[in-house]
């Protein structure tokens, strides 16, 4: 299967640009900053998150939230519709029925056709079961959702998520909430050559290099909640997400350096040096 291509100079203009939307199916998006809605201290806390992150698009647990009290402080009631598209997700999910489920239900309740597929496979790691994964995205694909699937570290995975129809696939840097980081950025990085679907880096982001390196590996997005939301001044770090996301991604566009293992002069020697030991040289 052909991946895209990363050569930034056979790429369009609104391609390369670092301001250009993330289109992901039908829908399309500012920010390349996707940020969940849990953990929070509070609604008003998250309110200011949300804002300050830049992000316009926000994840919500179908499963964790009251639907039934949507307009009586429910926790949706402080998310703006007109500011943010909604990301209903299947957390907590250990299989594939009952993440049709909680999709089906998401979508019943309003909520939007987009749904971030989590089917998880252990109960310490939180890591996804990759085969119930693809059997639940070739459901819901099959119904009409907009399915981004969340999934392990793993190129085949990756492979096996976007044949069965997903809008984007979503690799986790490290397990849910562990602030460890980009763990196996090789593996990311052949994800991201190799899939011709959005790829957004999900789970285990835990500050804003974090992002950046996920970014600079080529990501066409990141996606993260604990970093932002236990973070110890949680609309700081929203804010220092947002920079991080666009600078690394400005940082790919860009392109690196090649890595070198020795130094090499950043100024020209060429030129003066030669001139002025011309000048010694000469006979008098």
């Amino acid at each position: 299967m052909a991946g895209r291509n990363r050569d930034m100079t056979a790429t369009s203009c609104a391609d390369t640009s670092p301001d250009a939307k993330l289109k992901i199916g039908a829908h399309e998006f500012a920010s390349r900053l996707f940020v969940g809605t849990g953990k929070y201290p509070s609604n008003e806390v998250m309110v200011k998150a949300l804002e300050a992150s830049g992000a316009r698009c926000v994840t919500v647990a179908v499963r964790r939230i009251n639907l039934a009290e949507r307009g009586k402080g429910c926790m949706l009631d402080f998310i703006d519709p007109k500011r943010y598209t909604l990301l209903p997700n299947t957390a907590a999910c250990y299989t594939a029925d009952d993440a049709i489920r909680t999709a089906r239900l998401g979508r019943e309740a309003g909520l939007s056709d987009l749904v971030k597929l989590e089917v998880l496979g252990d109960e310490k790691t939180l890591y996804p079961d990759t085969a119930e994964t693809v059997r639940a995205t070739k459901q819901l694909v099959s119904e009409g959702f907009t399915v981004l699937a969340y999934t392990n570290d793993d190129l085949i995975s990756a492979l096996r998520l976007q044949d069965a129809g997903a809008a984007s696939v979503m690799p986790l840097g490290a397990p849910i909430g562990s602030g460890l980081g980009i763990l196996n950025p090789l593996n990311v990085r052949l994800i991201i050559e190799r899939l011709t679907v959005p790829v957004i880096v999900d789970a285990g982001v835990g500050t804003a290099s974090d992002v950046s390196v996920a970014m600079e590996l080529g990501a066409d997005g990141v996606l993260l909640n604990t970093g932002i939301a236990l973070a110890r001044d949680p609309v700081l770090m929203a804010r220092a997400m947002k920079l991080a996301c666009e600078a690394g991604r400005a940082a790919f566009l860009a392109g690196r350096i090649p890595k070198k293992e020795y130094g090499t002069p950043s100024s020209p020697a060429a030129g003066v040096i030669s001139s002025v030991r011309g000048d010694a040289t000469k006979p008098k």
